[in-house]
């Protein structure tokens, strides 16, 4: 099937925000012609939507709201969850805390107000969604508990988000193009309106004439000069968590092009604890989320000297992930050892801990332990004995002052490191169990990034490009998902990163097709 050389629509980018917007724009006008490029292979699809495990924050009333559409709870499971409401307010004041106060007002109000309707449209067009039972809740006396705002997932992850998506997208009548780059964007010279864009396929480049695009081709983070250009220094080390070919090429064009204004965060970008045998150069597809290494707020994270970093219970997992990256590629060696003994290790999620994926490092004692990890990287041996062994007096301690206090991984259980006669230089301020019942086991870590914070300025309405010219909406020009900017600085309330493609995808989509129509009236 050939590419069109005359289309309405045109949409860059193959992953959630990108079906998003395509799908929402052959809703709004079912007439338009309307399709979608990608530089990758088809087997590539999806772009680092794929590699996720398809959580999605939204506001919601409670259980009640929620169970409609899901399709993995019968009303025998529905009596034994504890599902929390999660207002608007709550999703409010987590963005802002989370990003520092940072986030733009107006895009996070929209991201917030619609998250629940966008949601719904999803289910419609045939996305599936479940309860994250295995994210997001834990089994404790009996009831599954639901934490950090976050209930939501997508039936299959990022795999069968995908999946969705393309099946909603043929429905629709929207064409899909791989192996096609997007290379230059024209302009009419007299009202800067987009007029057309000039694609890449077979080696050789091709004039699409179209009345409007939608960018929705992901950040920088698989460009390793980018990184260091914008991220800081070692960050061309950084591992790639997702899809290689998330390498910024339309964030320049469209910086080069019509004068995009950039905004937001681009030195800040979502970067997690991932498998240091990995492959750092890019995603593996059949794996895919399963090498993230989350299980840290059951044990402790040190470094190769030794040393504890970070406190590993200082928020709900979902808070804190996407900056303990960062973190770790902070450390020397930019590797790291997660730590647990065998009070813990069964409440390790199997999808990122199980055999066949990571490699375990296991010892009866402390001081073995230390000796096996040293053959991967541990540099200081002594001190990562002395390390764990002060951590759990620390912990015996705060333990005699609270002897009523129940570890709860469901709640901020403030079972910490401190008391009135201990007190960690590095405080765990939640689940802070001792480790001390061998065997104990360790998992060799690092960086992975995701995606990058900085983006391009948009009416937040529309999501349209702003030049930084004229201070004034490109016509026919829009920027949705990780190429959109503002919206996070320096982290973000997981799951909402999927939202926000959804959301702002889905206006973009309305828009353009809405703008097309009143041409089409004029003529």
């Amino acid at each position: 099937m050939s590419i069109p050389s005359l289309v309405d629509i045109l949409v860059v980018g193959s992953g959630n925000a990108g079906f998003s917007a395509a799908i929402s724009a052959a809703q709004t006008s079912p007439s338009s012609r309307i399709i979608l490029i990608d530089k990758c292979p088809e087997s590539w699809a999806g772009g680092n939507s794929y590699f996720t495990a398809g959580a999605m924050r939204t506001a919601h009333t409670g259980l009640s709201n929620i169970l409609p559409l899901v399709n993995n709870v019968d009303n025998k499971l529905a009596k034994i969850i504890d599902l929390p409401p999660y207002k608007m307010t709550d999703f409010e004041k987590d963005i802002q805390r989370i990003c520092a106060g940072r986030s733009d007002p107006q895009l996070s109000k929209i991201l917030i107000e619609d998250s629940r309707e966008t949601i719904q449209w999803l289910k419609d067009i045939g996305v599936r969604f479940q309860l994250s039972f295995n994210r997001q809740a834990f089994l404790v006396d009996g009831r599954y508990k639901f934490w950090g705002g976050l209930a939501l997932k997508t039936q299959d992850g990022g795999k069968g988000l995908i999946e969705d998506h393309k099946k909603a997208a043929q429905k629709h009548g929207v064409g899909v193009y791989y192996q096609t780059a997007a290379k230059e964007l024209h302009t009419d010279p007299q009202t800067g309106a987009i007029t057309g864009i000039t694609v890449v396929l077979n080696g050789k480049s091709k004039l699409i004439q179209t009345k409007a695009v939608i960018l929705a081709a992901g950040g920088f983070e698989s460009n390793s000069r980018m990184r260091a250009q914008y991220l800081g220094r070692g960050w061309d080390l950084a591992y790639v968590r997702g899809t290689p070919f998330n390498t910024g090429d339309c964030l320049e064009m469209a910086v080069r092009d019509v004068s995009a204004k950039q905004v937001g965060n681009w030195s800040g970008c979502h970067a997690t604890c991932w498998d240091a045998n990995a492959d750092p150069n890019t995603g593996n597809r059949e794996i895919s989320n399963e090498f993230t290494k989350s299980g840290y707020p059951l044990g402790v994270m040190i470094n190769t000297q030794g040393n504890r970093f970070v406190d590993e219970g200082i928020d709900y997992r979902n808070y804190t992930y996407a900056i303990f990256g960062r973190a770790i590629l902070q450390q020397p060696d930019g590797i790291a050892f997660q730590v647990w003994d065998s009070q813990m290790i069964p409440w390790l999620r199997s999808e990122e801990y199980r055999d066949g994926v990571v490699k375990k490092i296991h010892g009866d004692t402390i001081e073995e332990l230390a000796e096996k990890c040293a053959s991967e990287g541990l540099k200081g041996k002594e001190q990562f004995v002395k390390t764990l062994k002060e951590y759990n007096q620390a912990v015996y301690e705060h333990r005699k002052e609270n002897p009523r206090a129940k570890w709860d991984p469901a709640i901020k259980d403030e079972l910490s490191t401190q008391s009135s006669s201990t007190g960690l230089s590095l405080a765990k301020s939640n689940w802070a169990t001792s480790i001390d019942q061998g065997p104990f086991m360790a998992v060799k870590v690092t960086g992975g990034i995701t995606f990058t914070f900085g983006g391009l300025g948009v009416n937040p309405e529309t999501a349209a490009v702003v030049s930084s010219t004229t201070n004034a909406e490109v016509p026919g020009l829009y920027s949705v998902g990780e190429m959109l900017g503002g919206l996070f600085y320096g982290n973000y309330p997981g799951g909402s990163g999927l939202t926000s493609g959804a959301v702002f995808g889905r206006r973009a989509g309305r828009a353009a097709a809405a703008s097309i129509t009143r041409l089409q009236a004029r003529l």
